[in-house]
């Protein structure tokens, strides 16, 4: 007799491989899933079983009901690994409400649009000195001159700690979002430990510091003096300053990166920005969605439930592609072409959707924005010499080197 297992639709393709990502060969995948089975079922991988969702409708219906499709890290966390590294990793967005109402609500308002008029000119002049001091006509490593250094300055003014410690912090969370096939071994989660008790420790005395003064506007203040997050554990503390600092550099600098690669297939769109400013906005929603910095979001079943005409049982892993869904060719007509007039750029899921959107995607906004403008403002063009180096993950999409040139006209 045939089992509701027998009739899942199995998915052919392990889309959670590292090399479908550093070889750039994840979109025929991709479409002829969306294609042929919108939601299908994996048995087997590196990570256990799991749901793929991958059309926009789908994702969007996984993120709206979070009373049923969870991200609680005690439910196995919001990656396709189990837990993070084999820790629980109890930050706010592994959390449902009302916890993550609650925490969410701390870290908030250092995003509201008041702070964020108050930043957007820090990000402007930022951007522009850095841009002042790029080589012309040399190679350069966009990555390392251009992508890091403006995100993740902006987490040292966001936590107002000094701007020498990007590195530091770099280090730190790359450790934290390492979700690879690669790094399931204990030799990985080990010095994962390491790595996350060192930055315990250099932000733990950063918070003692802001505990013993009036509170203020940075992140670390306001973490501190809250009552939902002010007395929090050693692994709730490592967690959600791990969640901070991926959350406040890693998509925005493969965005920034991925700027390079969209000008450079799509040359005209910089001329259709050149002729109109106006859509520079329009075009940092796009390169998000065009880009789609955070490749998935998973959820876990709190009840058996059905999704898309399918049985999925309590306790399953439910994967959402973002990279997919901001693809599907039913919202995006011509997906795949990077549009920086693209009418319903905004429509995008790379920041997530619903209660777990992402707090900081404004500033992420505003300072693409920014580095927009000062591409915009060269004395010509940002070459690629030779193809970059890709992020061996399934979580983030990134790059992690970018030889470029500035070519004058």
């Amino acid at each position: 007799m045939a089992t509701v297992l027998d009739k899942r639709p199995i998915n052919p393709f392990e889309v959670s491989a590292n090399a479908i990502y550093t070889e750039d060969q994840w979109r025929e995948p991709f479409a002829k899933l969306r294609a042929e089975m919108p939601l299908s079922w994996r048995p087997e991988s590196p990570f256990g079983a799991y749901w793929s969702v991958v059309t926009h409708d789908l994702v969007q219906e996984v993120e709206l009901r979070h009373d049923v499709f969870s991200s609680r890290w005690d439910m196995g966390n919001i990656t396709i690994a189990e837990a993070v590294n084999g820790e629980g990793f109890p930050n706010f967005i592994a959390q449902d409400p009302p916890i993550h109402t609650a925490q969410r609500k701390v870290i908030a308002p250092a995003f509201s649009p008041s702070q964020i008029l108050k930043l957007e000119k820090l990000v402007r002049e930022r951007t522009e000195k850095l841009f002042s001091e790029l080589p012309r006509g040399e190679e350069f490593d966009w990555v390392e001159r251009v992508s890091l250094p403006l995100t993740l300055g902006m987490l040292c003014i966001l936590f107002d700690m000094p701007f020498e410690e990007w590195r530091d912090i770099k280090r730190w969370s790359d450790w934290a979002s390492g979700v690879s096939e690669d790094n399931l071994n204990e030799e990985y989660r080990a010095q994962f430990l390491l790595q996350m008790g060192e930055m315990l420790a250099r932000f733990d005395r950063e918070l003692e510091d802001r505990r013993s003064k009036p509170p203020t506007d940075d992140l670390l203040s306001r973490m501190v003096h809250s009552e939902a997050m002010g007395n929090m554990d050693a692994m709730e503390r490592i967690a959600n300053i791990a969640l901070l600092i991926v959350g406040g550099n890693d998509t925005t600098r493969n965005s920034m990166s991925a700027l390079v690669e969209a000008f450079d297939k799509y040359p005209g769109e910089m001329d259709r920005l050149r002729a109109d400013a106006s859509l520079i906005p329009n075009a940092a929603q796009e390169i998000i969605r065009w880009q789609s910095p955070v490749t998935h979001m998973r959820r876990t079943a709190l009840e058996d439930t059905e999704l898309a005409g399918q049985r999925i049982a309590k306790g399953e892993k439910v994967v959402m592609w973002y990279i997919s869904a901001n693809r599907d060719e039913r919202i995006f007509p011509d997906a795949e072409r990077f549009d920086v007039g693209r009418e319903n750029a905004r429509r995008h899921v790379g920041f997530g959707h619903g209660i777990h959107r992402c707090v900081g995607a404004r500033l992420a906004e505003v300072q693409l924005h920014a580095v927009i403008e000062q591409m915009l403002k060269l004395p010509g063009r940002v070459v690629p010499q030779g193809k970059p180096t890709r992020l061996a993950s399934p979580f983030l999409h990134g790059f992690t080197a970018m030889p470029v040139k500035i070519m004058e006209a």
